[in-house]
């Protein structure tokens, strides 16, 4: 027993001592960062089919890197596994095999609604789902309409969906703007109605991987009374999620490998197999990179680490449009299409503070809060 309570007063040290909002919330846009980048080792890929790189970037993804990353920072992480609940670990499973299908659908997305639209509503969903829901099934929704850091947090979840918006309002400006020809390319199948249920699914989907990164409180538990440090707690959580991700993503790529009879490209002469294998490596560390971010970012927030998700998806949608940017991708549009997409990063910039803002809220809160009285252990 005494045990027990010198292990709870060291954890809540530790977890006081972490906590910083604005390191945290840097944390997140770093992350950001790296999932708007991610894509860009994939595009030196040579005479290979999209689903034979991809099933190479899924390995490096989401299977080797959180997973050499798990036992380095969590050495405790198989007996973690061993001894977490069934129901828990089947949960984060089921959560990140629901995102995989949700970014398979993505593309049905973008095919039906087009890049600007489907980016707007795809992403407003997958971030206000992300964020929101968790708190909803688990009945502590009414704590973000709490004054201070509660209803600063929420402000800034809304404020990141707006700047999502104003990004898809310019991508849907941008489409207009194209040559007839060149605007039934980019849409040739549009349909609003499928479009939407897509959106619908695809969002709420893609959003699973928020819920189980945030739903593996005992996971986190057993991994800190191993002796892992509690910034790097979520390992374990991350390493099944993702896992769930790859079997989704590793069965679509096998499927399409013999529809499409690619299975050969894993031995092609004229392929440069070592390279394409390299840059697969470099885009699967890099994307991991945005949900080690999350996971490491969380507990500097202190109670508003559910923020994170916002942050996370506003910052990798506002740095895509500066790459995009710097590509020359928004080059020949309008101005009113360029005021759009700058509103918009802007806006999502701001979100990053306000969410920054509420966990210092959060913060201040926890330490006016009188100490929990802890009843003294038996001799």
């Amino acid at each position: 027993m005494g045990a027990r309570l010198f292990r709870a007063g060291e954890f809540s040290i530790m977890n006081e001592s972490i906590v910083n909002p604005g390191l945290g919330t840097f944390i997140f846009v770093l992350g950001g960062l790296a999932g708007a980048v991610f894509y860009l080792p994939l595009k030196r890929e040579k005479n290979w089919a999209w689903e034979s790189y991809w099933m190479f970037y899924a390995i490096f993804a989401l299977v080797v890197s959180p997973l050499l990353l798990a036992f380095v920072k969590c050495q405790n992480v198989l007996d973690v596994l061993k001894h977490a609940p069934s129901g828990e670990l089947w949960y984060c499973y089921l959560c990140g095999a629901a995102w995989g299908f949700g970014g398979l659908t993505w593309g049905l997305m973008i095919r039906y609604l087009g890049v600007g639209l489907g980016l707007a509503i795809g992403c407003g969903i997958c971030s206000a789902a992300g964020t929101l829901v968790p708190k909803i099934i688990t009945g502590k929704f009414g704590e973000l309409l709490q004054p201070g850091a509660g209803i600063t947090s929420l402000v800034g979840v809304l404020v990141s969906i707006v700047g999502i918006v104003l990004v898809g309002l310019a991508g849907m400006s941008k489409e207009g703007e194209l040559p007839e020809e060149a605007k039934k390319k980019a849409v040739a199948e549009y349909n609003f109605k499928k479009g939407i249920l897509v959106a619908v699914f695809s969002g709420f989907a893609s959003a699973g991987l928020g819920f189980g990164l945030q739903g593996g409180k005992t996971l986190e538990s057993l991994a800190l009374q191993g002796g892992t440090a509690v910034a790097w707690k979520g390992m374990p959580v991350l390493v099944v999620c993702l896992l769930g991700g790859f079997t989704v993503n590793a069965l679509w790529c096998l499927f399409l490998n013999v529809k499409n009879k690619t299975l050969g490209d894993y031995a092609r002469k004229d392929a440069p197999i070592i390279p394409n294998i390299f840059w697969a490596m470099c885009a699967g560390v890099l994307w991991v990179c945005q949900f080690v971010a999350f996971k490491t970012g969380e507990p500097r927030m202190g109670d508003q680490g559910y923020v994170g998700w916002a942050v996370l998806m506003a910052s990798s949608i506002m740095f895509s449009g500066v790459l995009g940017l710097l590509l020359g991708e928004w080059k020949g549009t309008s101005a009113k299409t360029r005021g759009l997409l700058t509103a918009g990063l802007v806006v999502l910039l701001g979100s990053s503070v306000v969410a920054g803002y509420s966990g210092k809220l959060g913060q201040q809160q926890s330490s006016n809060a009188p100490a929990p009285v802890v009843e003294k252990a038996a001799k």
